[in-house]
């Protein structure tokens, strides 16, 4: 049983992780965490706990289980909105049966085949985006202009999702993934995306297009398919998941390489490396910190330590991409290795837009890498802050010269320390 002090998952874990990380895989692989709003979790950092955690089906993701589970916790009072079920009934939180039966209803959208076939429309946005930073400043808040837009346009088409609410949903998704305890906003901003999927919803329903959210309407007609909860839950599932993975994998990306000025020179030289090169992105520095909630159904063996039934499991994916056991010299950025990763998960939850995230990636840092020789950064890598957010590993700007030098640009002798942050 684990017994040394808990792990606070506070402001100073989320500005720096992997420092923290790195001491719990040595001294404590299995340790007591608390979150921000008091909830009591075990935090699963090396990586071969964690790939078995992740399918492990004794570490159950149902929401109804999951409710169960924090109705027994003392939480403050408040708290326990920020884990309302009104958007949970997807099959990210749910477990087989229905999660066979939710995850199949996509599944044929998201396959290797059907994304590549997307691969025009991604270039085409990418492209778009790109020639508008062209036309405008010199500096740009990157995320902002090209990584928050271009997953949105792609999720938000595959889905048929109007722009004028894309502002908004951004918005929402970013305040229901901050985990700083502020429960009002985060409650507020649940309920505004509710009605808005809600009222969607019903639009496909009555005049269904072709796009997947019509056709994901059209299957709640059929009660044992598909319940009026699951067809908005879906919809939220697909719509936040489908654009914070890429926002912060090539935020991160990008930050990683404008730190490491030999490494962009090799990037551009030879672009035929960028889809190496966004698989060592998710490893190094990966869009997800911590996978979504999990309960123990019943005690737990990892990592040496027994975790009691009825007990919230958090497995960290950034910890497991740099376990040292796992993958040599797992802070630094080399594309040239062959590892695996876990930064799409594992196991029957394993990322179902995993395919489209590495398509998007590619064509992003193809794009930037072609169209920017003179990207750089704008500002004080050590000035950069991070999301407060249990579950996404992402900045929250990220300031970048699109044309000649800024005095903000990295040079070889600021790389020492890049692959700590």
């Amino acid at each position: 049983m684990d017994d040394g002090p808990v792990v606070q998952l506070d402001a100073a874990f989320f500005a720096d992780p992997h420092a923290r990380y790195a001491r719990l895989r040595e001294e404590r692989p299995v340790a007591r965490a608390v979150t921000p709003v008091g909830l009591p979790v075990w935090l699963v950092t090396r990586y071969d706990d964690a790939r078995a955690a992740l399918a492990d089906p004794r570490l159950a993701k149902d929401s109804d289980g999951f409710a169960a589970v924090i109705e027994r916790q003392q939480l403050p009072p408040g708290a326990r909105a920020v884990f309302a079920q009104e958007l949970s009934r997807h099959m990210l939180s749910s477990d087989p049966p229905d999660h066979t039966r939710l995850r199949k209803l996509v599944g044929r959208a998201f396959t290797v085949r059907a994304i590549a076939g997307l691969r025009p429309r991604v270039e085409a946005i990418a492209a778009g985006l790109a020639d508008r930073m062209a036309a405008g400043p010199d500096e740009v808040d990157l995320l902002d202009a090209f990584a928050f837009p271009l997953p949105m346009a792609v999720i938000c088409d595959l889905l048929g999702v109007p722009e004028g609410e894309r502002t908004s949903f951004r918005r929402w998704s970013n305040t229901l993934l901050t985990s700083d305890g502020a429960v009002e906003e985060r409650t507020a901003a649940g309920m505004s995306m509710a009605t808005y999927l809600t009222a969607l919803v019903e639009e496909k329903r009555a005049r269904p297009a072709g796009d997947m959210l019509s056709a994901i309407a059209a299957a709640a007609e059929d009660a044992d398919r598909l319940s009026a909860d699951e067809t908005v839950s879906m919809a939220f599932l697909l719509l936040v998941a489908g654009h914070e993975t890429t926002v912060n994998l090539i935020g991160n990306g990008v930050l990683a390489l404008l730190r490491r000025p030999d490494r962009l020179a090799e990037l551009r030289a030879d672009p035929g490396l960028v889809p190496a090169a966004v698989e060592e992105f998710l490893r190094l520095d990966g869009p997800v910190n911590l996978a979504t909630f999990r309960h123990t159904t019943e005690p737990v063996p990892i990592g040496g330590t027994t975790i009691p039934a009825g007990e919230v499991v958090l497995v960290s994916l950034a910890s497991a991409n740099r376990d040292p056991a796992h993958v040599v010299a797992p802070d630094e950025l080399d594309w040239h290795r062959q590892v695996g990763h876990l930064a799409f998960g594992h196991g029957i939850h394993h990322c179902l837009g995993a395919p489209l995230a590495r398509l998007e990636g590619e064509v992003a840092f193809r794009t930037l890498l072609g169209r920017f020789p003179d990207l750089a950064l704008a500002a004080d890598p050590d000035e950069l802050t991070w999301r407060q957010s249990i579950l996404m590993r992402g900045l929250t700007r990220l300031p970048v010269r699109l044309r000649g030098s800024s005095p903000g640009r990295v040079t070889a002798g600021h790389t020492a320390t890049a692959g700590t942050r």
